[in-house]
């Protein structure tokens, strides 16, 4: 998780311009991950139609639990996408 902060931008443009999904892990769990737009949409539709998938649903037995959403503090103002323009420079690039 640190090293992904401190390159945070490098692994966006990694994701953005080859697919290539990255997780982000602390002392080597698997915490989240980047992925495609296209990957997410994947995902969204696969989750839709699996109700075992959605956040609250049962979880088959021998799966890890998925960690519990937080609680609401209140309504909050809807959040604009987020825009991000950013460029891939492979490891080694230079202008």
């Amino acid at each position: 998780m640190t090293e992904a902060r401190a390159e945070f931008a490098d692994l966006v443009n990694r994701v953005a311009y080859t697919g290539e999904p990255v997780k982000l892990t602390r002392r080597g769990k698997v915490m989240a991950a980047l992925v495609s737009p296209e990957d997410l949409e994947l995902l969204e539709a696969i989750r839709a139609q699996r109700p075992d998938l959605q956040v609250g649903g049962t979880v088959p037995p021998g799966q890890p639990s998925r960690p519990a959403e937080r609680p609401s503090r209140g309504p909050a103002a809807p959040s604009p996408p987020m825009r991000i323009a950013a460029e891939y420079r492979p490891p080694g690039f230079s202008r």
